[in-house]
C-alpha cells in the first residue's frame, strides 16, 4: 500500500458490510508503519496473518475453548530469547482474529475500529519484542478504557 493511501474508515451505515480481512490487515500494516523507526524495522521481519478465528488446534494448544476470547496472538521466539542457534520451524507471526476483534470493538463502543485493531497489533508485536503481558499493561492500560 502506498504511503499516501489510507484505509477507508469503517462507516456506521446500517447497510454497510463489516470490515473484511483485507481491511483489518491494512490497518495492522499502517500501525506497524507508524511505529518508531527501530521497532518498525524489527516488526518488518514478522509476518501478519489475519483470519476470522484462530484455528481450533491453536486454541486447544493454548487452552482456550471460546474462539471469541482470542483477538490476537504472537507465535515465534521473542527477540529477548532468540539465539543464533535457534532453528525456526515457522516465521514469527502476529495473528489477528477478525471476528473477536469486531465483537470486542462493538462491545466497547468507545473506540474506533482503527484504535481496536492497532491496540491488538501493538500488543502482539510487544510480545515479539519480548515484553510480558504485565510489561504491556504498565504501558498500555487498555482495560481502563471500559
Amino acid at each position: 500500500m502506498a504511503e499516501t493511501e489510507q484505509t477507508p474508515e469503517v462507516t456506521t451505515d446500517d447497510n454497510a458490510l463489516p470490515p473484511d480481512l483485507a481491511q483489518i490487515e491494512a490497518i495492522a500494516f499502517e500501525t506497524v508503519a507508524a511505529l518508531p523507526p527501530a521497532f518498525r524495522v524489527l516488526a518488518g521481519q514478522v509476518a501478519i496473518t489475519v483470519m476470522d478465528f484462530a484455528p481450533e488446534d491453536l486454541l486447544a494448544e493454548i487452552g482456550i475453548e471460546d474462539p471469541f476470547e482470542l483477538t490476537g496472538l504472537y507465535t515465534g521466539i521473542p527477540m529477548t530469547e532468540k539465539s543464533t542457534m535457534d532453528q525456526a520451524n515457522a516465521p514469527d507471526t502476529v495473528w489477528l482474529f477478525r471476528r473477536p476483534i469486531l465483537d470486542e470493538w462493538v462491545m466497547r463502543g468507545n473506540v474506533t475500529l482503527r484504535q481496536m485493531v492497532s491496540h491488538v497489533t501493538v500488543h502482539e508485536f510487544a510480545h515479539h519484542f519480548g515484553w510480558s503481558d504485565d510489561d504491556i499493561a504498565t504501558i498500555d492500560p487498555w482495560w481502563e478504557m471500559d
